[in-house]
């Protein structure tokens, strides 16, 4: 029986092996605490590593919130672009959005609240506000692109600027799952979806009445 060999990790994997359990540590900490109520010692302890593994990764909390930032942001461009690759239809697409908005329910205080917590740390440190902006404009430009491609399978012209209408559909989601959330009664996991279809609805029957 040949033996087993464990290939070793190199420094640069390790390095980031260890990176992803901190970032990982400081969201569930950021969640249950706050941002100013976890500190660095305890998100080193709740890694399973020392203070000095965690400065060895980052020049500080401030400078892990701004990692954290970027890591939700490219994780979650990533999850809305692959909802639209090789669909067949756009019926198929809203239905994997559904998916997607179905198991973000099933951990949507632990998403919101962290979403909460980078929006006040933004708001007390300004110096973060573009990075947070940024984020912001990468989700409402997706939005755009996903409106303007199921507009067009209709057939339909746009009824304002696509980016003003990812604009909507973007603080239409947020407030929906505020209501989600706290008053969930009358409100299920798909309302997001559901009223994305309702406008998708009416700003192609309003270009057919246009056109008619």
């Amino acid at each position: 029986m040949e033996a087993c060999v464990v290939r070793r990790l190199t420094r640069e994997e390790s390095r980031a092996q260890t990176r992803e359990r901190l970032l990982a540590a400081a969201e569930e900490l950021f969640v249950e605490r706050g941002v100013n109520g976890a500190s660095v010692e305890q998100i080193a302890e709740r890694a399973g590593f020392s203070r000095g593994a965690f400065y060895g990764n980052f020049d500080g909390r401030h400078d892990l919130v701004l990692a954290l930032l970027e890591r939700r942001t490219e994780r979650e461009l990533e999850e809305v672009a692959a909802l639209g690759e090789g669909a067949a239809s756009f019926a198929e697409v809203l239905e994997r959005l559904r998916a997607f908005n179905r198991r973000r329910a099933e951990h949507l205080e632990h998403w919101y609240a962290m979403r909460t917590e980078l929006l006040l740390y933004a708001l007390r440190n300004p110096e973060v506000r573009p990075q947070l902006a940024r984020r912001e404009y990468l989700a409402r430009k997706a939005l755009a692109e996903g409106i303007a491609a199921a507009l067009s399978r209709h057939g339909a012209a746009p009824a304002a600027d696509p980016a003003f209408l990812g604009l909507i559909v973007h603080a239409l989601e947020d407030g929906l799952l505020i209501q989600r959330l706290i008053a969930p009664d009358g409100v299920g996991d798909e309302v997001v979806v559901d009223a994305f279809a309702l406008l998708l609805d009416t700003w192609t029957s309003r270009t057919g009445m246009e056109t008619s």
